[in-house]
């Protein structure tokens, strides 16, 4: 029973149709088979959120979740943020904002903060703090974490007004 099966998935805007087997996470099939290593690898447990990526547009840990479970879903990872070479508003923030030192949790963060954004773009400290609870920084102390999230809401904001 350990035979692969074909999915269809969107990854970052591409349609792909692709065997995987049973038991292959999605961290998996995103790195070592896709090549997007912006997906990182960190506790395989689920809980320190570096492997991070929106499924539908929701947040999961790639670690815990099957790639047979994205079959006829769609899958955003960090890679397919920038447009036509330009950072992402979050992406840029997150630099301008001192948000970024090792960079091992950055993906993730940002891909949870995009998940928050796309549904409460004025976002309350509280609803960012809930937002990233499930990913860890041993770098930044998370204050410019939550400015750049800050900014970035901001700037969409301010994008879609005008």
């Amino acid at each position: 029973m350990n035979e692969a099966r074909s999915i269809r998935t969107i990854v970052n805007g591409k349609p792909l149709e692709i065997s995987v087997s049973p038991n292959e996470t999605l961290l998996e099939f995103l790195r070592y088979r896709l090549g997007l290593t912006g997906t990182k690898e960190g506790c395989d447990t689920g809980d320190c959120g570096a492997c991070t990526v929106l499924l539908e547009g929701k947040p999961v840990n790639a670690c815990l979740v099957l790639a047979v479970e994205a079959d006829g879903g769609t899958l955003a990872t960090i890679e397919g943020l920038s447009s036509n070479g330009e950072l992402h508003p979050l992406q840029q923030a997150f630099i301008d904002q001192g948000a970024v030192q090792c960079g091992f949790c950055t993906p993730g963060m940002i891909m949870a903060a995009k998940s928050l954004l796309d549904e409460e773009p004025s976002p309350s400290e509280e609803e960012i703090r809930l937002a990233l609870a499930g990913n860890i920084c041993r770098c930044t102390g998370y204050v410019n974490i939550m400015k750049a999230v800050t900014a970035a809401g901001q700037r969409l904001r301010g994008s879609k007004q005008g």
